[in-house]
């Protein structure tokens, strides 16, 4: 079950709808977010960066999925736009209107990392599938990407003249939006810009792939995931269907690449969001509207109304269990609430404005999700993980031995195996024997 999350620029909170049925869920309060403001924290709350009437303050506010009112106020040191967070759930970032990148544990709120990423505000913040490359864009059209493990690597960090892996500046205006494909870091990544360019990069090798010119300024884009032809949505209402693949043929109503494009709305396409079920395509508008389209039929599904300001950001994501339990699986939901509930897992604490540089060492801690409930063995091997690395920074003895002792379960465990696979292969060559034998005679 999916749910479409939305909110606005202006104060009139997070609406939410079952993508399925059209119904309306939860609407959660107070949520004036920026473009690019709005990320789930690993399935269990929602966080958003709040646009303020002064330029010099600025929020990040989350909500526990079940619950309409703000749990956490965060004050960080200065107004953040966009945010996200990584596919694991551990860290939040956030793109400063100065040009800084803010990195936040999100267990501990610790902020770990601050450096300059641009000169100019951050736009847009994009992470790679396997979560190992973060890519960032810039109001001056500037686009980076980092290599997360030389960001926690102090030494090569600062050893780096330049930390990033590449930087780009072909668009010559601000860029809209970011996207990044399948196939991990391998994969591809598409930017827009108010330049009406959309270009393709690759991820693993840095270079520009692919540019294409669009009659309009693109505000938002999205990767089919059979990733042969990507979505654009335009200033003039036109979400536009743009090949990735060379073999594509153009049409002739359009300009190279554009194949063709999705009409019939009202006002200018602000945000864009795929479903997993690989056809869904929803659109965000500037006249508070959202659409649900079909990509296969090319017809709107459902029309969801959030206010009459500006929609700016649209997620779908998987609907947590506790967030309706009037479904068809009222029982199963109870019983995963009531595990919740007995596991007490609290809201996360507010995010440090500033790092605290007397703390050398930062750990990332996963906060077990309801999925985890139902496999033991995570939880002996985490409990035991957990124990050694915190015998180790004490300086204990006693950590050896734990590690010994791992160590020599994952050997008789190894072992094992080794002897269930050579009776496999005597059985099979006793076989092999028999049926040889048996045509011979």
């Amino acid at each position: 079950m999916e749910v479409v999350i939305a909110s606005s620029s202006v104060d009139f909170g997070i609406s939410s709808w079952d993508l399925q049925t059209g119904s309306e869920n939860l609407r959660y309060k107070s949520c004036a977010s920026s473009s690019h403001g709005l990320a789930t924290l690993g399935g269990e709350f929602l966080a958003s960066s709040q646009i303020s009437d002064s330029c010099s303050s600025g929020s990040i506010l989350y909500w526990s999925w079940h619950k309409p009112q703000v749990d956490v106020r965060n004050f960080p040191e200065e107004p953040i736009g966009p945010i996200i967070c990584n596919p694991e759930g551990f860290y939040l970032f956030g793109g400063g209107s100065s040009g800084y990148l803010y990195m936040w544990e999100v267990s501990s709120g610790k902020l770990m990392k601050k450096w300059r990423a641009h000169y100019q505000s951050v736009t847009c913040l994009a992470f790679s599938e396997d979560g190992s490359f973060l890519v960032s864009a810039s109001h001056d059209g500037g686009i980076k990407v980092w290599c997360l493990l030389t960001l926690f690597n102090d030494s090569t960090y600062v050893e780096k003249k330049h930390p990033q892996k590449y930087s780009f500046s072909e668009h010559p205006l601000n860029i809209t939006d970011l996207v990044t494909g399948s196939g991990l870091c391998n994969s591809i990544f598409i930017s827009s810009s108010e330049d009406k360019s959309c270009k393709i990069w690759s991820l693993s090798r840095g270079e520009l792939l692919r540019s294409i010119t669009f009659p309009c300024i693109i505000n938002a884009v999205v990767i089919d995931p059979g990733e042969s032809v990507f979505y654009a949505g335009g200033t003039d209402g036109n979400i536009y269907i743009a090949a990735l693949n060379a073999d594509c043929n153009s049409n002739e109503n359009y300009r190279l690449y554009i194949l063709d494009a999705l009409s019939g709305q009202s006002g200018c396409i602000n945000c864009l969001a795929f479903s997993t079920d690989g056809v869904t395509l929803v659109s965000g508008l500037e006249d508070g509207m959202i659409r649900a389209w079909n990509t296969i039929s090319r017809s709107v599904v459902h029309v969801f109304k959030h206010s009459k300001g500006p929609v700016n950001n649209v997620l779908i994501v998987k609907q947590p269990p506790t967030s309706n339990l009037q479904s068809q699986d009222d029982q199963k939901n109870w019983q995963i609430l009531s595990c919740k509930k007995r596991l007490k897992i609290p809201l996360p604490p507010s995010l440090e404005k500033y790092i605290d540089y007397e703390e050398s060492q930062y750990k990332a801690i996963r906060r077990p999700s309801i999925e985890d409930l139902h496999d033991n063995e995570y939880y002996s091997y985490n409990v035991m993980k957990n124990q050694i690395e915190e015998l180790q920074r004490q300086s204990s003895s006693s950590s050896s031995a734990m590690e010994l002792a791992r160590l020599k379960q994952e050997l008789k465990n190894c072992t094992e195996f080794c002897g269930h696979y050579k009776k496999l292969y005597e059985d099979l060559h006793r076989i092999c024997i028999e049926d040889l034998t048996f045509l011979k005679e």
